[in-house]
């Protein structure tokens, strides 16, 4: 049964007191949001250390001190005034937001809700002066250092109906808590401290990026990180991707910066997801903290309320810098670091080089095709080895150490370990499973069949992406009613869709036809083929369907060709195999995210035998 209509008023203009705690609505959605919106105009006015205080969650009191450059007492009122602030004056200002804050509303929505007071001293002002609540209209001297101090206390006090939606205690002090970490991550050269209810809980002094990052993500996420810096053009991305191996269950490890900012925003997520979508293992998510720099005119921050979203003038361009950028960092692994000691577990050290490689074009993530054969199928494009006998022709028995028997016998002369080859030389075969093999480091343990396939996969990608993009057209278009959105993203990325192989051709208001698609993937339904390639093309610029699909095909391939579990190996086909992995990318993981190796140094056999106990 529907509700009545209430009666309608006459149209009014509503009072300041109500404009400002509708807005605070959109600002003031939970105490996290107060701590990051003061936060940010601590950061604005050049703090180095800021200091966090707390009680009850933050619905109680947020107090948060700055030694930044404080606020002259005759403009203190305006700073608590709805729409007014220092940082832009113009919609050119807009256009080019280099500051946290710009809005002008932060401290007037707070202050419409809670009981506010403002203490602050600038350089030239011999005291410090006061400001309580939004309704004052003059300061009053004060005690104080340099800086200011804004005292929030009794958060919705007189929205009572607000703050019955608060959860716990706990649960808003751990809200606040991860604000103050996304906010310190971003800025390792100011001090931060967060005490709650008189208990301090953080406290990060100055640092590098790497000490703040692995302080506050843990020892773990610093033992398996890789760091990444690259630029193209005005465009700087850098900072640390967590290695496949020590993804999470939750995404909950995920710092992305846009100018300083921490963003969550789809476009970004996507390309860092895209890039690491054949070495994760099932649903985990990777652990990363990057940095995007970029011209402030090229991107939009003033998208959401709370400014967590942003919004690139040239989408597509940021997605492929990205994703290129974190694809070369993973393709870089521990196996693949000559003349760099694989730490424990298979994690590189963060200071580990990584190869520069050409970024490739937006055609080269999907191109090439399968080669026919005559037995059907696809066939093996030229350069990808048959078996382990092949690598095993590759190299002499001065690396081997001699022609060792098929039974897995000692070589006569076993080389010393060394730097130069991270994997060692095999020592045996485990259960027809495992290669053994010793390095400078200690044990080298090796899943064969799991380290083949990722070899051949690699192998199967370059032979494709080095041919041209081929198309299968089809003997009868497959047409399929489409919507508004689908049809404009056909006739605004006609090109894009072309170079990514497929024909699509509008045939009426509501009407696709798919008269190509690229021939890896010719058996695919090509409307539902269709259909998610417009939508990731539409947002994104791209299309991760594509990669996926024509991954899972060559991954297929590779794990019914790599060498099956029980096959016995000779010493020059393990070591073979061995020098393949670290010079194959991504060798770390087998294609479905699983360690294809693991290290045991000298202290891990020790502790094993209990030697110097």
């Amino acid at each position: 049964m529907n509700a009545p209509l209430q009666a309608l008023r006459p149209i009014q203009p509503l009072p300041d007191q109500l404009i400002s705690q509708i807005a605070a609505g959109e600002v003031v959605e939970r105490p996290a949001a107060v701590v990051k919106e003061l936060l940010e105009n601590a950061l604005d006015a050049g703090a180095s250390t800021i200091f966090i205080r707390l009680e009850q969650g933050g619905v109680k009191r947020i107090a948060i001190t700055d030694d930044g450059r404080g606020i002259a007492p005759e403009q203190m009122p305006l700073a608590l005034a709805r729409h007014a602030t220092s940082k832009i004056a113009s919609l050119t200002d807009l256009e080019h937001v280099a500051t946290l804050g710009f809005r002008g509303e932060a401290l007037a929505s707070i202050a419409s809700v809670a009981l506010l007071t403002l203490t602050t001293r600038t350089v030239e002002a011999a005291h410090a002066w006061q400001l309580d609540g939004a309704t004052a209209t003059a300061a009053i001297p004060s005690s104080g250092a340099l800086g200011t101090t804004v005292d929030v206390q009794d958060l919705y006090f007189n929205t009572p109906a607000r703050r019955k939606f608060l959860k716990s205690e706990q649960t808003e002090f751990g809200h606040c808590a991860e604000v103050v970490r996304r906010i310190a991550l971003s800025r390792p050269d100011v001090t931060f401290s967060l005490t709650h209810n008189g208990r301090t809980v953080d406290h990060w002094g100055v640092a590098e990026i790497a000490k703040r990052s692995a302080q506050i993500l843990g020892a773990e996420f610093a033992a398996a990180r890789l760091h990444l810096d690259e630029t193209a053009g005005a465009v700087r991305l850098h900072g640390f991707a967590g290695l496949p191996t020590a993804a999470k269950a939750r995404g909950d490890a995920q710092y992305f910066y846009v100018n300083g900012r921490f963003v969550r925003d789809k476009l970004l997520t996507h390309a860092v997801r895209a890039a690491y979508q054949d070495v994760l293992h099932g649903e985990r998510f990777p652990a990363y903290v990057l940095a995007l720099e970029i011209d402030p005119s090229q991107v939009d921050v003033n998208v959401h309320p709370s400014k967590i979203e942003v919004r690139f003038r040239d989408s597509r361009s940021i997605h492929q810098f990205v994703f290129h950028a974190v694809s070369r960092a993973l393709a870089q692994t521990s196996a693949t670091a000559f003349g760099s000691a694989p730490a424990p577990q298979a994690t590189p050290s963060a200071a580990m080089p990584w190869r520069r490689e050409q970024q490739g074009s937006f055609a080269a993530a999907f191109a090439g095709a399968p080669v026919a054969n005559p037995g059907g199928g696809f066939g093996r494009p030229a350069g990808v080895a048959q078996t382990l006998a092949d690598y095993g022709a590759l190299f002499s028995t001065e690396v081997t150490g001699g022609a060792p028997s098929l039974a897995g016998s000692m070589p006569p002369s076993r080389p010393m370990p060394s730097e130069e080859y991270p994997l060692g030389f095999a020592l045996a075969q485990l259960h027809g499973v495992f290669i053994l093999a010793q390095n400078a480091q200690g044990l080298v343990i090796v899943d064969m069949h799991a380290a083949h396939e990722r070899i051949l996969y690699e192998q199967l990608k370059d032979a494709l992406d080095g041919d041209a993009m081929q198309v299968q057209a089809m003997l009868i278009p497959v047409t399929f009613h489409a919507d508004a959105v689908e049809v404009g993203t056909v006739e605004e990325h006609a090109a894009t869709l072309q170079t990514l192989g497929f024909d699509i051709a509008v045939l009426s208001p509501h009407t696709l036809a798919v008269r190509a698609v690229p021939a890896l993937l010719r058996n695919a339904d090509a409307q539902s083929l269709a259909r998610d390639v417009l939508r990731d093309v539409r947002e994104f610029g791209g299309s991760r369907v594509l990669l996926e699909q024509r991954n899972a095909l060559l991954g297929t391939l590779a794990c019914h060709t790599a060498v099956r579990a029980n096959r016995n190996l000779a010493i020059p086909e393990m070591n073979a195999l061995l020098r393949q992995m670290e010079n194959t990318e991504r060798a770390d993981q087998c294609n479905h995210g699983r360690p294809t190796w693991v290290q045991l140094g000298h202290g891990d056999l020790d502790k094993l035998f209990m030697r110097g106990q």
